[in-house]
């Protein structure tokens, strides 16, 4: 059995507005036995697509190499753009040593309202996958269940879109987006998706990649998430 552990602490400041909101990353980066062209950070392994996303919509120019570099680059742009990251799942057992989130059995939840408590201009949770079990939307419903709180619905168009008010605050509501994974999996997903069936029909060379940049660029870069897709 191995036990997989988050190898990095939330990023998240007191004026962070939005957090990325996954599961876990591979092994490896519990282990420590990265792969050439990894980034020793959150969303760092060189097959996941998050960080490519983020550099073709802000246009970065993100160095994609084990360096310290690497990683200044990213945290300087969460800062400036008052982003953090706070994955929601702690640790988990596993019987596979993969990245799997079907894998994971016996999970430990990070307390994401707690964080949320604690960091109040946070407005809105931006989930890298949806509602299919031990996603990351998956697993804060079922945080949420602990506080009494249920999800509604804004929009069921994916990306869906939902919210909800906070314990103990009068008028602070919090929104939530499931957009497509940035990962290799959901790639299958994504050619099944009308949407996405379309523009490649008019466009041949429309990848699963600039699909995912077209969708992510409105919930990264607008601010007033209330009402989208509506």
């Amino acid at each position: 059995m191995f036990l997989h552990t988050h190898p990095y602490k939330p990023f998240i400041f007191h004026n962070t507005t939005k957090l990325i909101v996954g599961t876990l990353p591979p092994p490896r980066f519990t282990t420590g036995d990265l792969k050439e062209g990894d980034v020793d950070f959150c969303y760092g392994s060189r097959d996941g697509q998050l960080w490519k996303i983020l550099d073709q919509i802000f246009e970065l120019n993100l160095k994609f190499e084990s360096t310290g570099e690497a990683v200044k680059q990213r945290m300087d742009f969460l800062k400036e753009q008052k982003l953090g990251i706070c994955d929601i799942v702690q640790s988990a057992e596993r019987l596979k040593v993969d990245a799997s989130d079907l894998g994971m059995k016996n999970v430990s939840l990070r307390n994401l309202i707690g964080y949320l408590t604690k960091f109040r201009k946070v407005e809105t949770l931006l989930f890298t996958g949806g509602n299919s079990k031990n996603g990351p939307e998956y697993f804060f419903r079922k945080h949420l269940r602990d506080y009494g709180i249920r999800l509604e619905q804004i929009s069921g168009v994916v990306p869906r879109i939902h919210s909800f008010k906070m314990p103990g605050e009068l008028n602070r509501i919090v929104t939530t987006v499931s957009l497509t994974a940035p990962s290799g999996s959901a790639n299958r997903a994504i050619g099944s998706f009308n949407s996405y069936k379309k523009i490649k029909m008019e466009n041949p060379g429309y990848s699963t990649l600039q699909f995912r940049v077209d969708q992510y660029r409105t919930f990264f870069k607008y601010h007033n998430l209330a009402g989208l897709n509506s």
